[in-house]
């Protein structure tokens, strides 16, 4: 019965979904946190840490996500999922179209931090669920709020989910199509399709490339150089030419009874720990070194907890770039804990008595890495050169590629394949 009233209001939903779109098609869908209270947003592949956050349709593939309430008992949540374009924008499919049943399930998977300084409360959301189950490949956007309130967004996360119908290999490196090059790379790559019948490859495919997962480094790739056969070739493109970066800087704060990883010193403050991390020095004009890091990411761990999760504490992290002062941008700590945004919790301050700039903020205990960016007044993306870090084609880079199919009047762009791979000098 449940079955037959879901295909009989499938119908409607479609036709509401084009009368009355739940989004503004200009709104772009980013992973954030709204709400000042919620911490630590962090969406993985429970299997493999390094994965970026896609599952495989129809697969045993799952996604953890996790965040913290900085409060001392559990709120009512609850989370739904919305289908998003290439661009992660709203698609226009209603619910119906791409869940087996209603989009919205209870949080019930949660626990309460032990032995801190900072109490808080752990969530968990699993997808797929028996609740939650994409039926379509594609850009998705995963929000959580109050049950009592379904239009106050506390948080969202993106994640994607690949028809993986095609595959991709490719390789980045830093030979280039420019002339001379020292701080660029370039990447090329083809997409196999034996089992798919594309008829135009150059109308009906188009790729988005990252570097590092950071969103603001995306590039839309809509046509290929050429096609042989059922491949696809991508290279020789001035839009895979990308700035060459560094390394990320690290430090760790696994433990809080001495120093960890590019840390300073530790002490307890007034209610909590504070972790200094050692000062930084610009590195734009310096020499390339290799150093082993995560790709921007972060992990939650305690050295001594049975659970990280629960058992990590909330350390106030001091951050210190000495440096002149930027009289035409300012100056932000990036990474995936700040998911990559320039909001005003990630901006440092500059202090003209230590000749530096400076920044204090409450991270969970973990491994991190991190970066400084100077963004220019007046701009509020940055993919260009960072005169702070530098760009150097060394620089072991991963690049993500994905690969979207949309045909002449279809109503979603199709995900079918994903795949990401590591600069080679």
């Amino acid at each position: 019965m449940k079955k037959f009233i879901r295909y009989l209001l499938l119908p409607i939903a479609i036709l509401l979904a084009y009368v009355f779109p739940a989004h503004a098609q200009s709104d772009v869908l980013s992973t954030a946190v709204f709400n000042p209270d919620f911490r630590t947003l962090k969406v993985v592949n429970p299997d493999n840490f390094m994965a970026i956050p896609v599952i495989r349709l129809n697969s045993d593939d799952h996604l953890l996500f996790s965040f913290d309430e900085l409060a001392d008992d559990y709120s009512l949540l609850e989370y739904r999922i919305l289908h998003c374009n290439a661009d992660w924008t709203r698609s226009s499919l209603a619910d119906a179209e791409f869940l087996p049943r209603f989009n919205s399930a209870k949080i019930d998977d949660y626990g309460f931090s032990s032995n801190t300084f900072v109490h808080y409360v752990n969530y968990h959301i699993t997808i797929p669920n028996d609740e939650i189950t994409p039926l379509v490949s594609g850009n998705y956007i995963l929000q959580v709020y109050p049950e009592s309130d379904p239009d106050d967004i506390i948080l969202q996360a993106r994640f994607c989910v690949s028809e993986n119908s095609a595959a991709v290999t490719g390789s980045a490196s830093g030979r280039t199509d420019r002339v001379t090059n020292d701080n660029l790379q370039q990447i090329e790559f083809s997409v196999s399709t034996p089992t798919m019948q594309i008829r135009d490859p150059y109308t009906e495919l188009f790729a988005i490339v990252e570097q590092n997962s950071d969103p603001n480094s995306t590039r839309i790739i809509r046509n290929p150089l050429r096609v042989s056969g059922d491949k696809i070739v991508y290279e020789h493109n001035p839009q895979l030419i990308f700035p060459a970066g560094n390394e990320f800087r690290r430090f760790e704060t696994v433990r809080l009874n001495y120093p960890g990883l590019n840390v300073d010193s530790v002490r307890f403050g007034d209610n909590n720990y504070i972790a200094y991390v050692t000062p930084s020095v610009q590195r734009a004009s310096r020499q390339y070194l290799f150093d082993s890091t995560q790709k921007g990411r972060f992990i939650v761990r305690e050295a001594n907890a049975t659970d990280s999760d629960l058992g990590a504490d909330y350390v106030t992290v001091c951050f210190a770039l000495n440096s002149d002062q930027y009289t035409n941008a300012d100056v932000y700590v990036q990474g995936e804990f700040s998911n990559y945004s320039f909001s005003d919790r990630y901006k440092m301050r500059y202090n003209s008595a230590k000749h530096r700039y400076e920044l204090e903020i409450p991270l969970k205990q973990g491994s991190y890495n991190y970066r400084f960016v100077a963004l220019p007044h007046g701009q509020s993306t940055f993919a260009g050169f960072n005169p702070i870090e530098g760009d150097f084609y060394e620089t072991l880079n991963e690049y993500t590629v994905k690969i979207f199919y949309k045909t002449p009047g279809a109503r979603t762009d199709r995900l079918i394949a994903v795949s990401s791979f590591v600069a080679q000098p």
